[in-house]
């Protein structure tokens, strides 16, 4: 679920605070034929995500705009619809503590495991 906003131009984070797009909650196959579900609220959709980073604060040092960052489940806040010049987005806050991994390109997300 996310909230609409009319057309904003310029969003920023606060602080060390990280802002992130493009993550994906839809079930999917990897290259292998594997299915994997979506986050249907049971424990077969409950998994780390990637996401872009969209902004960042003043203060953060170890993540980049642009970057790929892997957060741990549950670790960002709901998405706020967004407007700008590229289209509309949705936007996220994750949460730094929680930020598992970073990658400068799109890593591939095709696992599956009912392992924690």
């Amino acid at each position: 679920m996310s909230v609409y906003i009319n057309k904003v131009t310029k969003i920023r984070a606060l602080r060390d605070h990280i802002l992130v797009t493009d993550m994906n909650f839809a079930e999917r196959f990897t290259n292998s034929g594997i299915f994997i579900p979506g986050d249907d609220g049971k424990s077969s959709g409950i998994r780390p995500r990637w996401a872009r980073v969209y902004a960042i604060g003043p203060d953060q040092q170890e993540i980049k705009v642009g970057q790929y960052v892997y957060v741990a489940h549950g670790r960002w806040t709901r998405g706020v619809t967004i407007e700008n010049e590229d289209g509309e987005l949705v936007v996220r806050r994750v949460d730094n503590d929680d930020v598992l991994l970073i990658s400068d390109e799109l890593p591939s997300d095709d696992y599956v495991s009912d392992k924690t």
